[in-house]
């Protein structure tokens, strides 16, 4: 099971599976449940509650506004707040709510979220412990010699260097090349220019089917809530990443197909983690 730090730092860095899952822990006292699934850069929250007056809205947008806000996801600006009675499961309930939102709502309010100051995040980032991922854990020991020994041959590198330029300057001067070969080496590689890197593309389309045959394969073995948790946050990233695909790329109406059928198998990854949250934990014998 993953910690309550690496969920958060996977909430920090936008991931809609872990933001829910801290929702649903901070709001479990008001007995209310929530889904969010992003939509055109729109964070589209649901907050549903067995009855009407569990939902208030001044107080249910105030307080899902503060937690939103003291969590600071990344790419995450703005985000609509839905408030409805539970219903049954519905793997496509934000089309059901823009199709009937009368019918469908109690209420709807669009909030913007105030960012922190740049350096106050940095600072709170830096606070944060360093994230574990749910499949592998490094001994601290191994992490932390091998920290020190690449730090160790870095200034060792470094000083190297700077010791032989400055032993260079010293010869130069004392014997007198400033004619000689070195002095050629030297105009060479001041009037060589160096070749500039090529830039990388990324592939969104090709970037995102990676990620879904990856999610696909591991989905197979899954059986704790943690794992499904990561499935939902992987499926959710090849949605957003096919979303990126331009209208004049050949494979766009693939594309957008693969948008709503990576965007459903990633609500049923949540799914199937908040069911496991929910039942209870056999009895240690």
């Amino acid at each position: 099971m993953q910690s309550i730090d690496d969920i958060y730092c996977q909430a920090r860095q936008g991931s809609i599976a872990a933001i829910i899952q801290i929702l649903n822990d901070k709001l479990a006292d008001s007995n209310i449940r929530t889904r969010a699934v992003l939509d055109q850069g729109i964070l589209q929250l649901l907050c549903e509650a067995p009855s009407p007056e569990q939902l208030p809205q001044d107080k249910v947008v105030d307080r899902v506004k503060a937690l939103l806000e003291g969590m600071s996801p990344r790419s995450i600006g703005r985000v609509n707040i839905n408030g409805r009675i539970v219903q049954e499961q519905q793997l496509l309930w934000l089309d059901e709510i823009k199709r009937d939102p009368q019918n469908q709502l109690l209420w709807s309010e669009l909030v913007t979220l105030q960012k922190p100051n740049p350096a106050v995040r940095l600072w709170q980032d830096m606070r944060l412990p360093r994230q574990r991922g749910p499949y592998i854990n490094v001994p601290a020991s191994k992490t932390s010699s091998g920290n020190i020994g690449f730090w160790r041959g870095l200034i060792g590198g470094v000083s190297l260097c700077v010791f032989l330029v400055l032993m260079g300057w010293v010869l130069k001067d004392w014997l007198g090349l400033a004619n000689g070969p070195f002095a050629n080496l030297n105009n060479q590689e001041q009037t060589t220019p160096a070749a500039a890197p090529a830039p990388e593309s990324i592939d969104p389309f090709a970037q995102a089917v990676r990620i879904a045959q990856q999610a696909a394969n591991d989905g197979q073995t899954a059986s704790t809530a943690a794992a499904w948790l990561d499935l939902a946050s992987r499926w959710q990233r090849a949605s957003d990443l096919m979303a990126e695909v331009p209208p004049e790329d050949a494979r766009y109406a693939t594309a957008q197909e693969r948008v709503q059928a990576y965007r459903q198998n990633s609500s049923m990854a949540l799914q199937q983690s908040e069911q496991l949250q929910a039942s209870p934990e056999p009895a240690a014998p």
